[in-house]
């Protein structure tokens, strides 16, 4: 058996998926659905349970799951615009650390979900080292609540038994319900079918043109093909960058969906949000160095161009924006 948190979501569906196509179907979805859209991610997956994230940790502990194989926690409140530093604690931080003391008491792989928000304004640089980690100043609550369990994760030495990986700019189907964090090929998308321009920040730092500013973007296949990898080696272990280690900037990636639908590229440049003026990061790119040395260069990705082509052209295109 295997549990996924989170696994109504955009990475954890996406997973369901990869392990269905695997022949796997003892699954445990654990999330939280409330009135959202998120089930449709589940529609045509196959998975023996699903249950409220409320109610899991109890059941877990009561050792109500019987044989399981993996725990791949995905499950968190993933707005970086989150605010109640309160809620990330218990969510982000308490929540995980219990479900990673269980996986670890009892034998289990444990997989969990960190993110590149831990780094910043990227001053400190994107190498996920043990020093680096620890010198990290995140830009907003969620990045610290996710950098807060690396932390533990270190105090205590279990980044020798655990995957954590630190996930850059995640994009591809399964995205369509996460509102304001959806990624900018599906609202790019969704501009260009409402016959509207695509829009980006303009840039507030002179180092970089309207539209330059840089991400690290890697497609939902390319994760979800790492993470049922990790699940098949317990002894690859630590905390990871997951990116492509290739910077691109947002322009690249405009053009890539103006390209999927052979339409002639239009870019208006908006001025961004006050609040978002001291959190913005314009640069990102993973240092995969220790990835690849760890999983001695198993992994290869996807292009920007070939992954926003699949999205588009085999999803998007036919109103589907499920795996």
């Amino acid at each position: 058996m295997y549990i996924v948190t989170g696994g109504a979501g955009f990475i954890g569906s996406a997973l369901v998926w990869e392990l269905n196509r695997h022949g796997i179907y003892d699954i445990i979805v654990v999330d939280n659905l409330g009135t959202t859209e998120k089930w449709k991610n589940l529609v045509g997956r196959r998975f023996s349970n699903y249950y409220h994230k409320s109610v899991f940790l109890d059941m877990l502990y009561d050792n109500k799951f019987r044989n399981i194989k993996g725990i791949i926690h995905l499950g968190a409140c993933s707005a970086t615009t989150e605010r109640d530093a309160d809620y990330l604690m218990e969510n982000n931080l308490h929540y995980t650390i219990k479900i990673c003391t269980y996986a670890l008491e009892h034998g289990i792989r444990f997989l969990n979900a960190s993110s590149a928000a831990t780094y910043g304004d990227g001053t400190q640089g994107f190498d996920d080292d043990i020093e680096t980690i620890y010198s990290l100043r995140p830009l907003n609550m969620y990045g610290f609540s996710k950098q807060l369990f690396d932390m533990w994760t270190l105090e205590h030495g279990y980044e020798q038994s655990i995957a954590s990986f630190k996930f850059f700019n995640v994009y591809g189907p399964n995205e369509y319900h996460k509102e304001d964090m959806r990624s900018v090929v599906l609202k790019t998308f969704l501009d260009i079918m409402d016959g509207k321009p695509s829009r980006l920040f303009k840039s507030y730092k002179p180092e970089y043109k309207d539209g330059e500013q840089m991400r690290d973007f890697i497609y939902i296949k390319d994760i979800v093909h790492i993470l049922y990898t990790f699940l098949q080696q317990p002894s690859w272990n630590g905390i990871f960058n997951i990116g492509t280690g290739t910077a691109r900037t947002w322009n690249d990636l405009i053009k890539a969906v103006y390209t999927a639908l052979d339409k002639e590229c239009v870019i208006e440049y908006i001025d961004m949000p006050e609040y978002l003026k001291e959190k913005y990061q314009y640069y990102t790119k993973a240092d995969t160095s220790h990835f690849m040395n760890v999983t001695q260069n198993t992994f290869s990705f996807t292009s920007l161009e070939d992954g926003v082509k699949d999205y588009v052209q085999n999803y998007l295109m036919h109103e589907c924006a499920i795996l």
